[in-house]
């Protein structure tokens, strides 16, 4: 392919008509001011889209756009560049065509990039037009800290050989950044904070160490290492969180706060000895990324209008139910943080204070010093709030006071681990409290699970199986073979899982006075009865098969979520 020739971009935008010549003169002038890119500043002063700009290059140089979000890479072929070069030059191997090769390249009229690129892959090159955003992502994902996390990992072995070494005398160390046990962290939490992961798993196993990642709620096997190396990092991690560096034998947790890639990432930290050594989960909290609003948690529309209208109540109580780990806490806070205003004061009492909110006064429940749910809640009523978040509610005496509190003028958000939302005062009346006051101070139930949403980039048609059809049938009735329903195929963007975030389903109970009536019924059997006809057709797994029929969510997490609360 013969070498592009220097063209300006601007012009080009012009000509295509994409620009007009005041935003032209305008860009100039604060490319001049700021010294940042032309491209970024059409784009962040909104002229034109990144798509239309990679369009525009293309046409005018004669070369395929390629849209990334949509292109299965192929990362051996990607390592061809190195790391470091493939971000200056903004440039993707993506094809290998025999005598050439298929580069794909942010700006193609960079002809200084053009023959580096050239130089380091020692071959002819084609080239395509991508844009900048996609491919820095996928740069990002694909030069993984993977290789990097074993490499440490077998240094950190060499260093220790058959010696005892003093791992104290690390935090005194001048040259502690270049320890391969701070590196090896430092990796780990770079890929963890890469691949979205929640949660990093360190166990020790009989003649491995296993590290492993939860990802969208599935754990992934990161790598394996030398036994020799778990004690090391389990008292590096123990000294970052002050943790008592002597003690193996019992079960500790602790807290600890790092920045990685300009991003605070809050890490909850739990010790536990097993068999072979400490076994060490790290729960990773992103303070950088911002709170989820409730617009954008999924929650269908009619059912999150109800919602709002409920927490806009002067007082009462309202449940938030569902397993560790299916979104609870994101569905609260999205609640406090539309209720956070200055004329109202909020309260949460919380086991732990997982992120850290502007405006509101947060308590840590801690057990060891007497400081329960109930101890603080109690004293936080005394404080005057309107709003009271109690993180969860484990027994009566935390059950009654929260609802004393609803009845007396306060607003009480708290979560209840039942499986559905009809269950939810059932489970209460069974913990000891009055029939009355659920009846007289309980607003809503929200159940609530996480599913997994298909990867865009490998999203294919599928035919279910005969079994798959059979549990389609008790929702969609005869309609089942009149739909379409999707999978993911699996690719370097989901790193073959097919699957690419979750998405929240949702049901609601609303405590109707036929609902209150039932509640206060003798008979628990009465106001299931009530209660499940007030949901017919508001149920998780209609929401869960509405995702699938939409072709955000499979079949398979459909059925999983469900089997979860089906007797």
């Amino acid at each position: 392919m013969p070498r592009p020739e220097k063209i300006r971009l601007g012009e080009i935008l012009v000509q295509q008509k994409l620009l007009s010549e005041e935003q032209l003169q305008f860009s100039l002038t604060e490319q001049k001011r700021t010294g940042r890119k032309l491209g970024r500043v059409f784009v962040e002063n909104g002229f034109v889209t990144e798509e239309q700009i990679s369009g525009a290059l293309a046409k005018q140089l004669n070369v395929p756009y390629i849209n990334l979000k949509f292109f299965n890479i192929n990362p051996t072929l990607m390592r061809l560049l190195p790391e470091t070069q493939a971000r200056r030059f903004r440039s993707v191997v993506l094809e290998d065509r025999g005598s050439t090769l298929l580069v794909g390249m942010a700006d193609p009229t960079d002809l200084f990039a053009y023959d580096e690129v050239s130089r380091l892959l020692k071959k002819t090159i084609e080239l395509a037009v991508v844009n900048e955003s996609e491919l820095l992502s996928n740069i990002d994902r694909i030069y993984r800290r993977t290789d990097e996390i074993s490499d440490f990992a077998r240094e950190l072995e060499q260093d220790l050989g058959d010696s005892v070494v003093d791992f104290g005398a690390l935090t005194t160390n001048a040259a502690l950044e270049e320890a391969p046990v701070v590196k090896l962290l430092q990796s780990m939490f770079d890929d963890a904070t890469q691949v979205r992961a929640s949660d990093i798993h360190i166990e020790p196993q009989e003649t491995r160490l296993q590290i492993r990642f939860r990802i969208d709620g599935v754990l992934h096997l990161q790598t394996e290492a030398d036994i020799k190396i778990a004690p090391s990092l389990a008292l590096r991690l123990k000294l970052m969180s002050g943790l008592d560096i002597s003690e193996k034998r019992l079960p500790q947790d602790g807290r600890f706060a790092i920045k990685v890639k300009q991003q605070q990432i809050d890490v909850r930290i739990s010790t536990m000895p097993t068999q072979y050594g400490e076994s060490v989960v790290m729960r990773l909290l992103n303070q950088s990324g911002g709170m989820l609003k409730l617009d954008s948690i999924g929650m269908p529309r009619a059912m999150l209008e109800r919602f709002r209208a409920i927490i806009n109540r002067p007082n009462g109580l309202v449940l938030v139910t569902g397993p560790t780990g299916s979104g609870k806490t994101t569905t609260l806070y999205g609640a406090l943080a539309e209720l956070n205003t200055l004329e109202s004061k909020l309260i949460t009492v919380e086991d732990p204070v997982e992120y850290r909110l502007p405006g509101i006064n947060q308590v840590q429940v801690n057990e060891k010093i007497g400081l329960n749910f109930a101890r603080v809640l109690r004293s936080a009523l005394r404080q005057d709030p309107d709003v009271v978040l109690v993180g969860e509610i484990r027994d009566q005496e935390t059950a009654h006071i929260a609802l004393s509190a609803a009845m007396t003028g306060h607003l009480v958000l708290s979560t209840l681990h039942t499986n559905d939302a009809v269950s939810t005062p059932v489970r209460l009346l069974d913990m000891g409290v009055p029939a009355f006051m659920v009846a007289s101070s309980l607003q809503a139930v929200i159940a609530q699970r996480l599913v997994r949403m298909i990867c865009e980039s490998c999203k294919e048609p599928y035919t279910p199986t005969p079994s798959e059809r059979e549990w389609l049938k008790s929702e969609l009735k005869d309609t089942v073979d009149q739909r379409e329903y999707k999978h993911g195929r699996g690719c370097s963007h989901c790193n073959g899982m097919g699957y690419m975030g979750r998405a929240g389903v949702y049901e609601m109970l609303e405590v109707t006075n036929d609902v209150a009536e039932a509640a206060n019924h003798r008979d628990p059997s009465h106001f299931l009865k009530v209660a499940n006809e007030q949901m017919a057709g508001h149920t998780l797994r209609r929401h869960a098969v509405a995702l699938v029929v939409a072709g955000k969510s499979t079949i398979a997490e459909a059925m999983r979520i469900s089997n979860q609360f089906d007797d």
